[in-house]
């Protein structure tokens, strides 16, 4: 077997390409060396050489290094700041219009965010300023402050030393004293008595002839006056160091130490390390007030001040020792007493005030905070009584000695001694008559007022005496001074006295009805029921014959008095304004809902005699009649009100009784009668529509009735727009589904931006299953009437499920105090279990209107659902319905005015609606 030899590659023998660099692409590169890159610096010239010669070889040297930096300045250039590139160009007009459309759209584009960058720069320069204020900002509290000092402050500034230092001057030097050691002392010559090397005494000789360097009183007995022992002094400071060395250490030998460990540890944490600027400024402020307190020495607030700054750099012997010495200089502030005082401790304290009394006996202060440095009770009378000797005439220490009193009888006599002392102090008055028995308190009460007549409160005080011992007709003569409401305080009649007293006070006469009725409101608002009655009494006392004062003033009974209390405010009424007719029929309804069937029929009998031709005197009575069910006398009650007050409600009336009792003949024939007399009267065109619809069955004629109807009745008159309805309602029950709509068309073009009517046309289409129309329906009304809330609620329901949340959003932003939205709203989260927000928004929707009776209807229903057999929660809910007596509601009054509800009451026919609605949304 043979082999056949390997051949080595062809590009091994080929010539490698330019610029190649062996091993580049695996990161190895080769050596450079000296020889590489050439001499590190150029040769000098030879001086030999020829001079022309070498200028021309410097000057080749320079074109070459030119022509180098041209290439590297375009080598290094960066791409994106290109300048220079066509400079050799011709600059055109094209070229000029495109640079001023440049510098156009530069400019425009720096005025878009200008605004933005003035922000922006305006916010930094505030921050700045807030980080880093002026130095005039820093003081601009304090010069505003410097308005308000006045000519004879200023003069009172003392004069500022001259504390300048002038160039040139030199500091002043301060001696320095050093203490000299014993061994100079003994070195230095001194003559005296030398023991083992050491000088234990000094020759009296050397002293300048003085008995002794430090005074007699420094020397024990039974010493040489002239001689000090110094090796004595060092020995006992030895001594009493060692000595406090071993009880420090004591602990370690098992006994008592005493230094506190957790103390001292905690007095470690309790120290407040200073920064330099605190120093600093602490440095500066102990100048300043050093000045202060040198240059006027008798300026108390100037010790004060540097006592306390001494307080905060935690040096208390310091700022005890100046407080002492603004004690020393100013006696008689007792502001610096206080102050030194305060810095002492409680034995030093009671000291310094005992002190401080002989100085200034007559401060309060000084003796007020004297005894509450004592800690017994015994104490604190002594240092008072002692203070009443003083001063006699101070209440505050008068009422401190009565508070430290235990014994009411010993407070009775003190206090007696203090108004004789303080005649003027109306507190010390009536806490003596607090005191006393009701007659001795009548006595004080008497003197009080002697000695300060002009005092509201001792006439309030006496009022409220009178009226605590039942002598309630003493009050109106006490009261004529005193003008405070005392009706929170549960005393009523004196509050009704002050009312009669000053509600007349300051009051322009022309002004005099609107502000009694805003203050008789106002007091009802807060609770002072009592209060509003008295003035509403005042105000009919001045004008008996408004009718407007008599009405509020029987509400005002009705929502917070009793059945009695409004009959006889009534029956006063009626007696000044017998023409008001309101008056007549509230007392009426208030006999009937009493039970009083015969009491309300007086009422309106005397009424009749008052206003004999009073519309709604005689629709009062025919209900009434109709009520109870006499309908004979209600049938000629009527045939006399046509005769005497011939209205269009009169015959409205007649007719629907008519129609209640079966006689629709008789109905009719009364309904053509007054349609002759009021043509425009919606009402009656519906009824004889609805009597030939649902009664006789007829409905050619009832469509005849609503054709004639929307002709006569104007598209401004009170019912239009129900009679479009209903006629269209017509169409849709008879299977004229496209005239129905024609209908609704018609009367939105004649009657434009009415809610109902375009409610009306997208339930129509909801009804007969065209949802797309009615979703398009929805968005033009919306446009057409964006504030309706009925077509929100509408809007909200058509909905799907997770679209209804920001649909109710957008109603609320739109109308957001509607009821009818509220009660959409509070029926979602109904849906969605949360009872809480659903009871929440049902209260907003009755707030919001109570007249609204579907609002008071969906309540219930949700209220009877949620709380089961809770029959209190329900019956909170109708009774307050039964206040508010409902009579606007879709559904509320379609059910009211149906036939088969006549005689029901407002609690009947609540439960009735509630039962029919629907529990989901």
């Amino acid at each position: 077997m043979s082999f056949k030899p390997i051949s080595m590659p062809d590009f091994l023998s080929k010539k490698a390409p330019p610029n190649y660099i062996a091993g580049l692409g695996r990161g190895a590169t080769g050596f450079t060396t000296r020889s590489d890159i050439g001499p590190a610096r150029e040769a000098a010239p030879d001086p030999t050489a020829d001079p022309l010669a070498l200028a021309q070889a410097q000057a080749q040297a320079q074109a070459a290094q030119a022509k180098k930096d041209d290439d590297d300045e375009g080598r290094f250039q960066d791409p994106d700041t290109e300048t220079g590139l066509f400079n050799t160009a011709p600059y055109e007009a094209d070229d000029e219009e495109a640079d001023r459309i440049y510098e156009q759209v530069d400019a425009a584009m720096d005025e878009r965010r200008r605004a933005r960058r003035e922000a922006r720069e305006k916010e930094e320069l505030e921050k700045y300023r807030k980080e880093r204020p002026k130095i005039q900002q820093q003081f601009a509290d304090l010069k505003r402050g410097l308005a308000a000092v006045s000519a004879d402050e200023w003069a009172a500034l003392p004069e500022v030393g001259d504390l300048t230092r002038k160039k040139g001057t030199k500091k002043q030097k301060f001696d320095r004293y050093t203490p000299t050691s014993d061994v100079i002392t003994v070195g230095g010559g001194f003559a005296g008595t030398v023991q083992s090397g050491i000088a234990t005494s000094i020759d009296p000789k050397l002293t300048g002839g003085l008995t002794t360097p430090f005074g007699t009183a420094s020397v024990a007995p039974g010493t040489d006056s002239g001689l000090i022992d110094f090796a004595q002094f060092g020995a006992s400071r030895t001594a009493v160091l060692g000595k406090q060395i071993d009880q420090v250490s004591d602990a370690d030998k098992g006994g008592s130490s005493t230094v506190d460990p957790k103390g001292y540890l905690t007095g470690l944490n309790s120290i407040i390390t200073k920064t330099d600027a605190e120093i600093s400024d602490m440095k500066k402020a102990r100048q300043l007030l050093r000045s202060v307190i040198t240059t006027n020495p008798k300026h108390a607030p100037g010790w004060i001040a540097a006592a306390r700054l001494e307080e905060v750099a935690q040096k208390i012997v310091a700022a005890r020792e100046l407080a002492a010495k603004g004690c020393e200089e100013c006696p008689l502030s007792e502001d610096i007493w206080l102050e030194s005082a305060r810095l002492n401790t409680t034995d030093n304290a009671k000291i310094i005030l005992a002190t401080a009394v002989r100085h200034i006996p007559s401060s309060v202060k000084i003796w007020l905070r004297a005894m509450s440095l004592e800690k017994e009770v015994k104490a604190q009378k002594r240092v008072l009584r002692r203070a009443l000797e003083f001063i006699p005439n101070s209440v505050k220490i008068w009422k401190a000695a009565v508070s430290l009193e235990e014994d009411p009888e010993d407070a009775r006599i003190l206090l007696s001694r203090a108004v004789e002392c303080v005649p003027l102090s109306i507190e010390l008055w009536l806490a003596l008559a607090r005191l006393e028995s009701y007659e001795n308190a009548k006595k004080v009460l008497n003197k009080a007022r002697a000695a300060i007549p002009t005092s509201h409160e001792i006439w309030i005080t006496a009022a409220k005496l009178e009226e605590q011992a039942g002598n309630t007709h003493r009050v109106d003569i006490l009261i004529k001074n005193a003008a405070e409401k005392c009706e929170t305080e549960e005393f009523v009649a004196t509050a009704q006295a002050i009312v009669k007293a000053t509600i007349a006070i300051d009051v322009d006469p022309e002004d005099k009805q609107a502000t009694w009725l805003e203050d008789a409101e106002s007091s009802v608002s807060h609770g002072a029921v009592a209060t509003a009655r008295a003035i509403y009494a005042y105000a009919l006392q001045e004008f008996p014959e408004e009718d407007g004062i008599w009405k509020k003033a029987a509400f005002l009974e009705k929502a917070h008095g009793t059945r009695e209390s409004l009959d006889e405010i009534l029956q006063r009424a009626v007696r000044y304004c017998p023409q008001a007719e309101v008056l007549w029929l509230m007392g009426a309804k208030e006999k009937w809902m009493g039970g009083d069937i015969e009491g309300a029929k007086q009422i309106l009998e005397s009424a009749f005699d008052a206003n004999p031709n009073s519309e709604q005197i005689w629709l009062a009575a025919i209900k009434l009649e109709v009520e109870t069910g006499e309908y004979g006398r209600a049938q000629l009650l009527l045939q006399k009100a046509r005769t005497k007050a011939d209205t269009d409600r009169v015959w409205m009336k007649s007719v629907m009784l008519e129609r209640q009792l079966g006689n629709y003949d008789k109905a009719l024939s009364l309904l053509d009668e007054a349609l002759k007399k009021f043509p425009q009267f919606a009402k009656l065109w519906m009824i004889k529509a609805q009597i030939e619809e649902l009664h006789l069955g007829n409905i050619t004629a009832a469509r005849e009735t609503f054709a004639k109807s929307l002709k006569a009745v104007p598209k401004t008159a009170s019912g239009a727009i129900t009679l479009w309805i209903l006629a269209c309602r017509l169409e849709e029950k008879s299977g004229h589904l496209i005239k129905a709509r024609a209908l609704l068309e018609k009367a939105r073009i004649l009657i434009p931006k009415e809610p109902e009517l375009w409610a009306e046309s997208i339930r129509i289409e909801s009804r007969a299953g065209n949802q797309s129309i009615a979703e398009g329906l929805i968005s033009k009304a919306l446009q057409d009437c964006p504030t309706s809330g009925l077509l929100w609620s509408e809007a909200i329901l058509t909905e799907s499920r997770p679209q209804r949340k920001a649909r109710s959003r957008d109603a609320l932003l739109k109308c957001e105090n509607d009821p009818l939205v509220l009660i959409t709203v509070a029926r979602l989260f109904w849906a969605e279990r949360k009872p809480d927000k659903a009871r929440n928004w049902f209260s907003r929707a009755v707030k919001a209107n109570p007249d609204l009776g579907d609002a008071w209807a969906w309540w219930l229903k949700f209220e009877s659902v949620q709380e089961g057999d809770n029959t209190k929660v329900m019956q909170d809910v109708i009774s307050k319905c039964v206040a508010a007596e409902p009579h606007h509601g879709e559904r509320w009054q379609a059910a009211s005015k149906d036939l088969k509800n006549t005689g029901k009451s407002v609690e009947e026919i609540l439960k009735m609606i509630a039962s029919g609605l629907p529990v989901t949304v």
